[in-house]
């Protein structure tokens, strides 16, 4: 772990409004300890200064998303990488941008960064299974999917995706469409990473991801749970001890559903016993 990486990460995040572009670059940098982020900084800037440059003079919105869609997904030719879609390059902004592939939260980011320096305001949408970006203007209706290429959409093109994703019998809820704090866009960034780390059983970049979730959410009891048996799986026993003991004394108060209580209760109250009588607790 970069552990320069994690301190400017903290950092970012305690700023108000939080840097999107930069506390991504940071989340970057400690699995690329000798990523320059001002580097990247800079391409962002540049790839800003080339779009201000094609923009029209009627700054009509749809107008500037046609330009900045050609000139992102035409001109640079960036994609959405379907073939390899669970790789966790994918996750990190400075491969985004020097792959020109991503998923759709982190073509999703770099959309929103070149939209913010250009003053065009948008903002995230945490639509289940699939991010989007939308322009902040009054009245606005249309969705922008920066994993195709930019699609637009509407309402009932977003239900369709959401079936696409999860089958026909999800309605789509119009909170899936609401805006997504900076805060909680990381969340999800780190939450791909976590899963993805965890399906191939690489703990240490798992437990980063987590420890930096609760950076962003303290209150999150769930991860605290998982940094707690990521701590206990990689021999970190006293440290495990006491993320799992502060969560079952959270646990009764927290609103999850009565099986996973049962079952927290019973799979952590075991592992429990067997760090009280650990030589190391």
């Amino acid at each position: 772990m970069s552990v320069a990486a994690r301190e400017r990460f903290t950092a970012e995040i305690q700023a108000d409004p939080i840097d999107l572009g930069r506390a991504a670059l940071w989340i970057a940098q400690e699995a690329y300890p000798d990523l320059d982020v001002e580097e990247y900084w800079a391409a962002l800037d540049e790839m800003a200064a080339e779009l201000q440059e094609r923009l029209p003079p009627e700054r009509y919105p749809m107008r500037i998303l046609k330009t900045l869609n050609h000139y992102l997904f035409e001109d640079l030719g960036f994609r959405g990488n379907r073939q390899d879609y669970y790789d966790p390059r994918n996750s990190f902004l400075n491969e985004v941008i020097d792959r020109r592939t991503g998923i759709p939260i982190t073509l999703s980011v770099l959309y929103l960064e070149l939209a913010r320096r250009v003053d065009f305001p948008m903002t995230g949408v945490g639509m289940p299974g699939h991010f989007l970006v939308r322009p902040l203007f009054e009245g606005s209706e249309i969705f922008v999917d920066p994993f195709h290429q930019g699609e637009i959409l509407f309402p009932e093109d977003c239900q369709e995706r959401l079936s696409q994703i999860y089958g026909p019998g999800i309605p789509l809820q119009e909170h899936y469409l609401q805006p997504t704090s900076s805060r909680m866009i990381l969340v999800r960034l780190l939450n791909n990473l976590k899963q993805i780390y965890l399906s191939r059983a690489d703990l240490e970049p798992a437990l980063a991801a987590v420890e930096r979730i609760l950076l962003l959410t303290p209150e999150a009891l769930p991860q605290l749970r998982d940094r707690g048996l990521l701590y206990y799986q990689l021999g970190r026993w006293q440290q495990a001890r006491q993320d799992l003991k502060a969560y079952l004394q959270h646990l009764q108060q927290a609103p999850l559903p009565v099986e996973t209580h049962r079952a927290d209760e019973r799979l952590i109250g075991e592992i429990l016993q067997r760090l009280e009588t650990h030589p190391d607790c």
